[in-house]
């Protein structure tokens, strides 16, 4: 893709204000001057360096300050990616992601990073630097901006949806938004980044070389090496190998796909298959259902559904923005009159209409299971539809997934999913993208990032295997920082860095606590047992009752139900003749009793919630 003319100066990297992009294509800029000047003198200064990004020379009996790299999400899980970097008194950010909620989450909306230690060294934060434009990247900076409003650096088309994001919160007129191109560099206190050009399956990803005067750290971001990308820009490995040449201290690597052998394929390998599907299904209505931010599958899907004069409507929240933002920045290329309102689909016979929705994941509130399950107020599933799931379940959606394509073969459709034709490539690197990228870095120190704890370690057996030795490969986890100097990588001190939990307008109030009183209510139901006292001597005046929800029918379970009250009275005349007036151990006293008696008869522990009222 083809940047704007840029004026950019020494004066501008050391600038905060928003980044101007530079005039050259991200392959021409690769190997000649595509940094500012800035960025210029900091290479040349680099190349003048020993390798293997050493710092610069001490004099004798100094002690030699170590870059600290601090993950505050994004290890031995998939989502809420975030890395802080700290070099003597200066911080920044790299990415700010959300996780979605597992089974055991009951009523959870989304997860993200705990902002602890963000917050308490708020005055040292230069600024937040994001790699690319998915959820797991950027998800939890609205929360994030909202307790710390930081200076946060994009590209052109991750800025467009962080913007959307922030609108959301109330947060856009406030927020300090810089936009910046591959090839760019700013200045964050200490540390001087340059932007470099990755494929990913979203456009304008980015990695990061990070500069301080004890080394360069490379941060790839998510990536794969497509020698065909569907925007025309292939991955910058001349700048990676320039990096390589002058010496780098650290790597931290993507290694979601460190366990798949091989290369992964191309974008277009998909848009070839889609040629081939949409030709096949004749005169059906077709619906894809794909990932709201994989633009450039979106833009395969509206060229083949053109080229076959079909009309392509889009279903879905997340992707009607995704696609609005990317076509007011450029990024899609749609023609006219081939997109038209949902509203507008019955108006078009079946063998004329594409229809793009989510719900590749068969998750429970994403369009495509409301079709499935006939509970789309636009779109019901008819006979010989012709559906493709151009998506592979993420680990544990399996079920979800099947689900959702037994439905909408029950209600007559065809379908398309998963390995039955090439209808999905990844946005990762595999094995020998990650070896590559690691022969052209050629760091001193290296950590896997990205991934659970089975893709880190496959990962660092692929750094072994390419000649780092084991003492200087670091597996961390969310909390663990890592000390890097020129000898040595170790752990320091941990930082803050568990769950928070985000439900509807609640942020953090939903602890473990809450998650296992959601869980045992869920399994096992709850028993409210009711009773007034007298307020000086504490005798029954009246109850006690018994209500129970989600633990038997009580219609069916009348002499339980009943057994259970006269235990609860028993209960409290005790408390009465024992002379105990303290509400709290009254309370305590009937929940065991009760408790005790349930499980004693039916081998179950619901949750014995007494209210007392004194009178």
């Amino acid at each position: 893709m083809q940047k704007k003319n840029s004026s950019a100066t020494k004066e501008k990297v050391q600038n905060t204000q928003k980044t101007q992009k530079t005039s050259k294509t991200q392959q021409k800029a690769a190997s000649k001057s595509r940094k500012p000047a800035q960025a210029a003198q900091t290479a040349s200064k680099s190349r003048s360096k020993p390798r293997n990004g050493s710092a610069k020379k001490r004099s004798k009996g100094e002690r030699e300050l170590p870059i600290k790299i601090s993950f505050l999400g994004g290890l031995n899980e998939v989502g809420k990616n975030m890395t802080l970097y700290e070099y003597k008194d200066d911080m920044f950010l790299v990415d700010c992601g959300l996780a979605f909620p597992d089974s055991d989450m009951p009523g959870v909306d989304l997860v993200i990073p705990d902002f602890t230690y963000v917050e308490r060294n708020a005055d040292k934060i230069k600024g937040i630097v994001i790699t690319h434009g998915h959820e797991d990247h950027i998800g939890g900076l609205a929360y994030l901006l909202k307790t710390v409003n930081i200076p946060v650096y994009g590209t052109k088309l991750t800025i467009g949806l962080i913007q959307g994001k922030l609108k959301e919160h109330g947060l856009l007129s406030s927020a300090k938004l810089h936009e910046v191109a591959p090839g760019d560099v700013i200045k964050l206190g200490a540390f001087t980044i340059e932007m470099i050009h990755v494929n990913h399956s979203i456009p304008d990803a980015i990695a990061l070389a990070i500069k301080c005067d004890c080394g360069t750290v490379v941060q790839t971001g998510d990536f794969k090496i497509d020698s065909t990308p569907i925007d025309g820009g292939m991955i910058d490995l001349a700048r990676f190998a320039e990096l390589g040449s002058e010496g780098v201290l650290c790597l931290l690597s993507d290694s979601t796909n460190a366990e798949r052998p091989g290369y992964t394929e191309s974008e277009r390998k998909v848009g070839e298959s889609f040629e081939v599907l949409f030709r096949k299904a004749g005169r059906s209505r077709i619906i894809v259902a794909t990932f709201a931010s994989n633009i450039h599958r979106v833009q395969q899907i509206i060229n083949v559904a053109n080229s076959l004069g079909r009309k392509v409507a889009i279903m879905g929240r997340s992707l009607e923005n995704v696609v609005n933002i990317s076509a007011q920045l450029g990024y899609l290329d749609i023609p006219d009159n081939v997109l038209i309102s949902g509203e507008l689909i019955n108006r078009y016979p079946a063998e004329k209409l594409v229809i793009i929705t989510t719900g590749s994941q068969g998750e429970p509130m994403s369009a495509l299971t409301r079709m499935a399950f006939s509970d789309h107020r636009k779109v019901e599933i008819c006979p010989n539809d012709y559906v493709i799931i151009s998506a592979n379940p993420i680990p544990g959606n399996e079920k979800t997934v099947g689900n959702v394509v037994n439905e909408l073969m029950k209600l007559g459709a065809q379908v398309i999913y998963e390995k039955m034709y090439d209808v999905h490539v990844s946005g990762h690197a595999c094995q020998e993208e990650l070896k590559l990228i690691m022969g052209l870095v050629k760091p001193k120190f290296f950590i896997p990032v990205h991934g659970e704890q089975k893709h880190l370690h496959k990962h660092a057996m692929l750094a072994e295997a390419m000649g780092i030795g084991k003492e200087n490969i670091f597996i961390a986890d969310n909390g663990y920082t890592a000390e890097i100097t020129n000898s040595s990588i170790k752990a320091g001190n941990p930082v803050p860095a568990g769950k928070v939990f985000v439900d509807g307008y609640g942020v953090g109030d939903v602890g473990s606590v809450v998650l296992r009183d959601r869980k045992h209510l869920g399994q096992d139901g709850i028993i409210v047992v009711t009773a007034s006292i007298d307020y000086e001597t504490g005798q029954l005046i009246a109850g006690p009752e018994v209500v129970s929800r989600g633990f038997v029918y009580v219609k069916e379970a009348e002499e339980l139900i009943d057994k259970a009250r006269k235990v609860a009275e028993k209960s409290l005349e005790n408390c009465y003749y024992a002379n105990i007036n303290d509400i709290g151990t009254i309370k305590g006293k009937l929940r065991d009793a009760v408790s005790h008696f349930v499980y004693e008869q039916t081998k179950r522990s619901p949750m014995v919630l007494p209210i007392i009222m004194e009178v």
